[in-house]
């Protein structure tokens, strides 16, 4: 079962414990990180709530730059419950995909 969240809320851990909880062993986390928070942030936080959980998570993260200026991270990725970066897309669109076990 996969569960669901957004963007923010990969800074809530107990969130995602409660998806477990619930029966999901994926997650799936669409978001728009900002370049300046992505490049501190997002790998970062995605890693730690796939390891915290022992899950696979699957975190598509909007990139590039928008008409109204804003810019976006990118970087988007499958992580593994050990932490690892399976598949991964640096920039610009694209698939990722694993295996999940």
């Amino acid at each position: 079962m996969l569960g669901l969240t957004i963007c923010y809320d990969l800074r809530f851990p107990e969130l995602y414990r409660e998806l477990l909880d619930k029966g999901a062993n994926a997650i799936v986390v669409p978001s728009a990180f900002t370049e300046l928070t992505g490049r501190a942030h997002w790998s970062l936080l995605c890693r730690a709530r796939a390891v915290g959980n022992s899950c696979y998570l699957i975190a598509a993260n909007q990139g590039g730059l928008h008409a109204n200026g804003r810019s976006t991270y990118g970087h988007s990725m499958i992580v593994g419950p050990w932490g690892d970066v399976v598949s991964k897309i640096e920039s610009g669109e694209g698939v990722c995909t694993a295996t999940i076990k």
